[in-house]
């Protein structure tokens, strides 16, 4: 028997954090759009008016839904809805917010409500109708719950007559203009029969042709949104009748004598199922961010290593890069978004394996991932701006859409801030209902024991871990503590106590859940210069964040004074570490060469932007001397 020996090629280091970053079957989930953005549509286009970046953004989505072999396949799955927003978002903002709209708020929830029956979808499928989704109102966000816009039942008819009844009740922010073609939205309103709340609904209304709002639809556009553009309208509705088959789950609860009956846990769970898309549009969000502040920092280590400035007296010139002024706050960065892309992967992970026994859990963990993934985008993308200085002001080099881009998710599929808020109540008020004795956890200030208080080293990551598990608990005793000082009659007032320290509680959960991401990453890893760099980015996430909050460590017992007086030096030590391979961490992010080159300042070249053909240094454009008076 004769064997042939064939040498494997072993993965760069790169490729292997390139797992890390977007998950072992990357190029199977991330390959499709990788290929799409780098195509000639895509690519980043030269100036024009916001209104024909619009149009381009929808022309764009057209053609992705041409490139789709099933738009249906693309809404029923949130891992390829998150990797869509991953790489579209920092390409083109707009198309990204209308291609989710369309295929995770509308599709999906046409999907989600309408499993089984025959509904035709065709002319969504084809594009020959764009989705929208209209569930806020001016005077109701995060409350949608109590939302106003109604949807009367027409015994006579046979249908539902939508109507807007005040200012507050006007859909807010929707993108139901005609530009981009006809629109078609799914519409929650209230319910009433004879009489009678019987909750949120939503409801599938045709909202306009190609010129203009249909007869009942009134369209108004809102002023322009600060970052990308895109059609945001106040929509209202007066008396407009549809049919009964505009009621998404087959009339759910409407019997055939148009008799409907609910009771308030119906109307409850009714609605938590109108807006069930939210939780797929978070975890969207927090893909967008991690795509939008991975594309920035890569712009912005390139460009710090080519950007040249003045050495030391003699040394000539040197990379901007070459200063701790500049790779410091880089090198910090590239913590954060490792940080963001596990945590991000987690939790999306983590949703799609839920149970109907862990799914509030699977729900909690997409929501603070949303909210700390969308906030630390915006502190990296800002950072990575100014360290650009004043060229990544400019359109042309990318950054600007991207820094106010990030504003937008940070609002969307719930205000960063109220989403964290409800997170925090229901972790602080779930943890005093289990505890046996919270009050003596808030004695001491500590939710553990002395034995687990015993410092170790700084080095150690075990030890890291525990450090940021007691920073969770300090700051969760500390509300609960709060809590049980206040008027006990009064839940506002308990709230109101907690509510600071239990934000910061959340906040530490955040961290510690992608600190965990880090240590399940590293577990992966074959020994090597791949688990080395992601050593030291775990450790640097880490120790950055012990350091702030040292004090309350200090105080619990958990570092003691030469642990806090070592922590500088050991922080200055792993940005070196880090920054010694930025541009072999950046190369992990996979950011095609055709998209970085659509953005000059990511080039050495990129002082090319700015050539003028006729500028005196061409000889060619030199003109003739005047002559000189005898």
């Amino acid at each position: 028997m004769t064997v042939t020996l064939t040498d494997t090629v072993q993965p760069s280091t790169a490729d292997l954090l390139t797992g890390v970053l977007l998950g072992a079957d990357f190029r199977r989930e991330h390959g499709f759009w990788r290929r799409l953005i780098i195509t000639e549509p895509f690519r980043r286009p030269v100036g024009g008016t916001p209104e024909e970046r619009l149009a381009l953004a929808y022309d764009r989505l057209r053609i992705l839904n041409r490139s789709l072999d099933s738009g249906a396949r693309l809404a029923a799955d949130p891992r390829a809805l998150a990797a869509l927003h991953e790489w579209l978002g920092p390409v083109d903002p707009a198309l990204t917010t209308v291609a989710g709209i369309h295929y995770s708020l509308f599709l999906g929830s046409l999907l989600d409500h309408d499993a089984g029956t025959d509904r035709d979808l065709s002319d969504f499928l084809g594009m020959r109708r764009i989705g929208t989704f209209l569930c806020t109102e001016v005077a109701h966000g995060n409350d949608a719950a109590s939302l106003e816009t109604t949807a009367t039942y027409d015994r006579e008819r046979d249908g539902f007559v939508l109507h807007t009844p005040n200012a507050g009740a006007q859909k807010f922010m929707p993108n139901t203009s005609p530009a981009g073609g006809p629109k078609t939205g799914l519409v929650a309103a209230r319910l009433l029969a004879d009489g009678t709340d019987h909750g949120v609904h939503l409801f599938l209304v045709p909202l306009t042709d190609d010129v203009q709002a249909l007869p009942g639809v009134r369209v108004r556009r809102l002023p322009a949104r600060m970052g990308s553009p895109v059609d945001h309208c106040l929509t209202s509705f007066d008396r407009l009748f549809v049919g009964r088959d505009s009621l998404l789950g087959e009339g759910r609860g409407l019997g055939g004598d148009g008799e409907f009956i609910s009771t308030p846990a119906d109307r409850r769970r009714r609605f938590l199922t109108s807006i069930g898309r939210v939780t797929p549009g978070r975890i969207s969000m927090s893909a967008c961010a991690a795509g939008s502040a991975r594309a920035t920092l890569a712009v912005a280590v390139r460009y710090g290593s080519h950007r040249m400035v003045s050495g030391a007296r003699g040394a000539g010139q040197i990379p901007v890069n070459a200063h701790r002024t500049h790779h410091g706050p880089l090198a910090s960065a590239m913590a954060t978004v490792f940080a963001m892309s596990l945590l991000h992967r987690r939790a999306l992970d983590r949703w799609e394996r839920r149970t109907d026994a862990d799914r509030v859990e699977a729900e909690r963990l997409v929501a603070v991932a949303k909210g700390w993934i969308t906030w630390q985008a915006r502190s990296v993308i800002v950072e990575c701006r100014e360290r650009c200085g004043a060229q990544a002001l400019l359109e042309n080099n990318g950054m600007t859409e991207l820094v106010t881009g990030i504003e937008g998710a940070i609002t969307a599929e719930g205000d960063n801030l109220a989403v964290h808020a409800k997170a925090a109540a229901d972790m602080l008020f779930a943890a005093e209902s289990s505890s046996g004795n919270p009050s003596q956890d808030a004695a001491d200030g500590t939710g553990d024991t002395p034995a687990e208080r015993t410092p170790g080293e700084l080095a150690d990551p075990r030890f890291l871990g525990r450090l940021l598990d007691a920073v969770e608990d300090i700051w969760f005793t500390r509300a609960r503590k709060s809590a049980l000082g206040a008027a006990q009659s009064d839940p506002l007032a308990r709230w109101n106590a907690a509510s600071g320290a239990a934000l910061r509680g959340v906040e530490a959960h955040a961290y510690r859940q992608a600190a965990e991401g880090f240590a399940e990453a590293l577990a992966t890893l074959p020994e090597g210069a791949a688990r080395e760099r992601l050593a030291e980015l775990e450790r640097l996430f880490a120790v950055r964040w012990v350091a702030r909050n040292s004090g309350d460590l200090l105080a619990a017992g958990h570092l003691t004074a030469q642990q806090v007086d070592e922590l500088p030096g050991a922080t200055e030590e792993l940005i070196a570490a880090v920054a010694a391979h930025a541009p072999e961490l950046v190369e992990s992010f996979a950011l095609p060469e055709e998209l970085l080159a659509d953005w000059p300042i990511a080039g050495p070249d990129y002082a090319d932007a700015y050539d003028d053909p006729k500028g005196p240094w061409h000889p060619a454009s030199a003109e003739p001397s005047p002559p000189t008076a005898p």
